[in-house]
């Protein structure tokens, strides 16, 4: 089976001695565990180098092949640059803001992080920040420490039966629903991506986002900072909700606006507040945030407990090992994660797909201006964008050699002028699952492939090359011949090949008329020597003959 996850395709010989001879750099500090995991695995060599400056870091990428980092080391083009062996950046984390990932992707590298490793950590937190922000128990506490009994200052309300409006139902945000629940209080959830069944499943009443901030009394924002969500909840939001809201930042600085969160809480329409991120890290000292009396401020916390420190430590190491090894590439922020259950099902997919795109690629010209992929069937419900770039890097194998792979196909195509187009089909097909595959010519011809999968065992099987159906199985060595429809043609071919000592292990035929022009694929055990293909492609009846290495 093709392994689409190796992250560079080498000889056998070079692969199975760096496989033995890894270094892999562990610039910032994760947990011991994570380090020690790494030192287990056979034939890895690990260094650690915490607090080392830019220009050490240059020094010692020169010759690692992974580097594991939190968020104070900075990888820029720069380091890509100075490490030509390097596969893998695994952040202990969820945010890659110290990573150049486009310059990641452009040298090929996959750039991982670990966004499961803090999501109890972050629920609970978020959740501590709610309860804070119904019973002022920090205020009371330093109230007390102060020598002071005040029990009239300090007087909150319940969660039981109120309303808490969470903005992103992700992993977090789900984990808040839960313990929300178990309060009794009703959830309502805006996020554009949560289907109805989900919302249902997770027992949150799905609503638009006018209606969660009218009708919340407590919300908590769990989005990723994006153009579209930075100062999601702005002057104009507060406006449309109730007067004594109660409000929660542990995600991103920059969801809310701060300067309308200060405003609200000034003037009352929001009643308390609890932040454990900024606009601005660190906040500065002269924030007027400090000064609220009815304000609960952490300093990014969210994943600060020792599970949590012990969980994405071990996590990152482990992905790093299995990129390494060879093995799946899981929450790659460059390319597409796949989990190995979801591999189970899309492995004969990605295998299928790579050698379309393989065939299409040697039975076209050289001067390719879009590469076009269909889909019809299961597949347009699974996974296809890694299918997509199984077809694209399979495409490009023997094109750009060693210097493509599964994250920097995209930007390999982009660099030759080939624009990319997929296209899922809920057109009627003769076949259950199909994918074709078009490579399209700057004077608009076209060269496809077409391949299906067949029986229990999932096997790849062309059905169609250039428009005519054929049958053949998608491996080893083919002749793809496109031929005058008379007799003797197989005779003829078959004749040649025998002379050449080379064996027909399956045979395909396809003619459109009688007489008119025919196809026939030929798949053989060995390839033909120079003169045996010579003499079939003077054959006068054959008008193209392709010899197609799967």
């Amino acid at each position: 089976m093709f392994k689409v996850f190796k992250l560079a395709a080498r000889p056998a010989k070079a692969f199975a001695w760096t496989l033995f001879s890894m270094k892999i750099l562990v610039a910032d500090k994760i947990s011991p565990k994570g380090v020690a995991y790494l030192r287990q695995q056979p034939g890895f060599d690990v260094v650690e180098a915490y607090g080392s400056s830019p220009a050490k870091i240059l020094e010692l990428v020169k010759d690692v092949h992974a580097i594991a980092v939190r968020s104070e080391t900075k990888i820029t083009r720069e380091v890509f640059a100075a490490a030509p062996l390097l596969k893998v950046v695994g952040r202990a984390g969820v945010g890659v803001d110290n990573v150049d990932v486009d310059a990641a992707t452009e040298h090929g590298v996959v750039v991982m992080n670990t966004p499961a490793g803090n999501t109890v950590a972050t629920a609970e937190l978020t959740f501590t920040h709610i309860l804070c922000g119904a019973r002022p128990v920090p205020q009371a506490a330093a109230s007390m420490k102060a020598g002071q009994w005040d029990r009239k200052s300090f007087s909150g309300i319940e969660l039981f039966k109120k309303n808490l409006g969470i903005v992103g139902l992700g992993r977090i945000g789900g984990e808040v629903a839960k313990r929300a629940q178990a309060f009794g209080m009703r959830v309502l959830a805006y996020d554009p991506y949560l289907s109805p069944s989900r919302a249902k499943a997770m027992q949150v009443e799905a609503v638009a986002l006018d209606e969660l901030l009218a009708q919340s009394d407590y919300i908590t924002v769990h989005m990723p900072l994006t153009d579209d969500t930075r100062y999601m909840i702005d002057e104009a939001a507060f406006e449309k909700c109730k007067k004594g809201l109660r409000i929660f930042n542990c995600a991103r600085g920059g969801i809310i606006k701060e300067a309308a969160l200060l405003a609200a809480l000034k003037s009352g329409k929001v009643a308390a507040a609890g932040l454990d991120v900024y606009e601005d890290e660190p906040l500065a000292k002269e924030s007027e945030f400090r000064a609220l009396p009815n304000v609960v401020l952490t300093p990014h916390l969210g994943a600060s407990t020792a599970e949590a420190q012990d969980a994405v430590g071990v996590e990152v190491a482990e992905q790093i090992a299995d990129a390494l090894a060879g093995g799946v590439i899981r929450n790659a922020v460059n390319m597409p994660s796949i989990d190995a259950n979801t591999l189970k099902i899309l492995g004969p997919y990605l295998d299928l797909g790579a050698k379309l795109g393989t065939l299409v690629q040697q039975i076209a010209p050289q001067q390719v201006a879009a590469l076009r992929i269909t889909y019809w069937g299961r597949i347009v419900d699974l996974d296809a964008e890694s299918v997509t770039r199984s077809i694209q890097r399979g495409f490009l194998r023997r094109i750009s050699g060693d210097e493509v792979n599964f994250v920097n196909a995209p930007v390999a195509l982009q660099r030759l002028g080939i624009h990319a187009e997929v296209v899922k089909s809920a057109g009627d097909n003769e076949y259950a699952e199909l994918i074709a595959v078009e490579a399209v010519t700057p004077d608009g011809k076209t060269f496809s492939a077409q391949g299906t999968l067949n029986g229990k065992t999932s096997q790849p099987r062309i059905v169609g090359i250039n428009g005519r159906d054929v049958e053949v199985a998608a491996e080893g060595k083919l002749l793809v011949l496109e031929n005058m429809d008379q007799p003797g043609m197989v005779g003829a071919v078959g004749t040649i090949l025998g002379k050449d000592k080379v064996n027909i292990a399956d045979m395909s035929l396809s003619r459109l008329t009688p007489g008119g022009t025919a196809y026939m694929i030929v798949r053989v055990d060995t390839e033909p020597s120079e003169n045996a293909r010579q003499e079939i492609k003077n054959h006068p009846a054959i008008k193209l003959a392709k010899f197609v290495q799967l």
